[in-house]
């Protein structure tokens, strides 16, 4: 017997449900954001001071607990993977899934990848191979040799693969097997209750920790918006010669929100899974596409050493909190990583469930840790590893780019010398937009459940809902970056964005802590 929610009987699909909206989640997350955006606007370099010392003084306080968690994070999903609980299906025995497998991987991997791997696939790796910013200066590998390149891809493939996909999958997980299998609300509150039972559902502790959770992802969201307007001008600027500026942010911001607002308007089915798709298979072509005209013999053997040198050193980089290797290269590099991944966790954990329902544990792990990781190992593997050659053998000095415009201005030098750079290059740009809106979509809609009260996973949140977070994601990051200093303002976002992680730090540690007494504890529900 299927242990799925009762259905409605006269639709499978109640669209666009418009309840009583969650008023203590939704209306202090947005004067928070648009308090920000405002602050942005009125001192930039006073919302970036804030921000960033709180972010820096969370990192030095909590470094060790970030290093713990993520590594404990790891350990829980190889367990529950390849053991007996892996059986286990997600809404009871009967439970039929919804989405096909292909369909339901393109909406795991690109409603969490965004804009990362795009720009740091290139740029990370030199910029550890140069030593750019002191990376390697407690490492005891001198860079700019055959070792600092394995250093590098080694970093990279850390930083990007097994930990960071091991936090969202288990977040989803934890939701969605309390949800589906336990019958708790669907909320980042709910997924507590095997800690502290229904008693967190009540008061004010739901409204408390899902507008942390709304807070972080939507912060989260406009930095990544940011970001993403300023690589993309850079890139426009480089190869086309338009000058990138307010007006040209506004025309990307105006497509990218359009995109996302639109797909996320059209529901899952019709709009989120048709795009993440398109973005996917946007992917899909430009791997293929780099690994036959790159050095692929390379590529092979610098991705096999720097996942060998990771191993190798698996729990001295998994437990430094910064002691060993120093604050260049784990304070702002893997632990803002990873409070910009624990941000997004908790929202990104809702969204993997409601695609979820049907699958077994062990479908679920595959499809939102395994495969997602081993994507990534090939982006960087095949991007990292073709930049680092040509580094290495004089094609272009992407270590000098870097230095002298930034730590993402790697990316266009590096395009414009592929064999296919007038095609490659318009490709780049459309992935990256379609990056960011099915990142965008997922958690737009995720925000918009998060703010109604007793949605089921197969419902759409009210249309207004949506429209009104997507248009304040967009105003934020484009006015940081038009009008609040440039990148002074996306750094004020970017560091609001990690602050609101360190404070979901605890919910997710809370979320481990679930996932622990539901499966190894308490009596597992089939």
């Amino acid at each position: 017997m299927s242990l799925e929610p009762e259905r409605n009987s006269n639709t499978e699909l109640q669209q666009n449900v418009d309840k009583n909206t969650r008023k203590g989640v939704f209306i202090p997350a947005f004067f928070v954001v648009g308090g920000g955006a405002l602050l942005g606007i009125v001192n930039n370099e006073l919302l970036a001071e804030l921000s960033k010392d709180g972010f820096y003084g969370s990192l030095k306080g909590l470094g060790w607990l970030y290093q713990i968690i993520s590594i404990v994070a790891l350990i829980l999903v190889s367990i529950v993977t390849f053991s007996k609980i892996g059986n286990i299906r997600l809404g009871g025995a009967d439970a039929k899934p919804k989405h096909p497998f292909r369909s339901w991987f393109a909406m795991a991997l690109t409603g969490g990848i965004a804009t990362g791997v795009i720009t740091y696939g290139v740029n990370e790796p030199i910029i550890y191979f140069g030593n750019i910013y002191g990376e390697m200066a407690k490492t005891g590998v001198e860079p700019g040799t055959n070792m600092a390149a394995i250093f590098a891809m080694g970093r990279s493939l850390y930083n990007w693969s097994f930990i960071p996909y091991a936090m969202y999958s288990l977040s989803g997980l934890v939701i969605a097997y309390v949800y589906f299998n336990r019958k708790h609300n669907l909320s980042v509150s709910g997924s507590l209750t095997p800690l502290f039972g229904n008693r967190i559902t009540k008061g004010i502790w739901p409204a408390i920790i899902d507008t942390l959770a709304v807070l972080a992802i939507a912060l989260g969201l406009a930095s990544s918006l940011g970001a993403g307007l300023a690589l993309i001008g850079s890139g426009i600027e480089a190869t086309y010669g338009i000058q990138q500026g307010p007006m040209v942010w506004l025309l990307v911001a105006f497509l990218i929100t359009g995109i996302f607002t639109l797909s996320a308007l059209k529901g899952l089915d019709k709009g989120i899974r048709r795009v993440a798709t398109l973005n996917a298979n946007v992917f899909y072509v430009l791997l293929v596409v780099l690994i036959v005209i790159g050095p692929t013999l390379y590529i092979l053997q610098s991705s096999t050493a720097g996942l060998g040198y990771w191993f190798q050193n698996f729990w001295e980089w998994g437990l430094d909190p910064g002691i060993i290797g120093g604050e260049a290269l784990v304070t702002w590099w893997t632990l803002y990583d990873w409070a910009i991944w624990i941000a997004y966790a908790p929202l990104m954990g809702i969204f993997l469930a409601v695609i979820s329902y049907g699958r077994t544990i062990r479908q679920f792990m595959l499809i939102n840790w395994i495969l997602p990781a081993f994507f990534s190992v090939l982006w960087f593997g095949i991007f990292g590893g073709t930049a680092l050659h040509w580094q290495q053998n004089g094609v272009v000095d992407l270590v000098s780019i870097i230095k002298e415009n930034g730590a993402v201005a790697g990316l266009w030098t590096f395009l414009a010398n592929m064999p296919l750079a007038p095609i490659i290059i318009p490709v780049v740009m459309i992935a990256l937009i379609l990056s960011f809106a099915t990142a965008a979509d997922s958690m737009v809609r995720a925000i918009a459940m998060l703010s109604t009260k007793k949605i089921r996973y197969d419902e759409e949140p009210a249309k207004w809902k949506m429209l009104i977070w997507a248009f304040s994601i967009a105003i934020i990051a484009y006015i940081m970056v038009a009008f609040a200093g440039g990148a002074q303002g996306v750094d004020g976002v970017k560091y609001l964005a990690a602050l609101g992680g360190s404070s979901v730090l605890f919910v997710f540690v809370l979320q481990v802590a679930s996932a622990i007494k539901m499966f190894f504890v308490d009596k597992i529900e089939d």
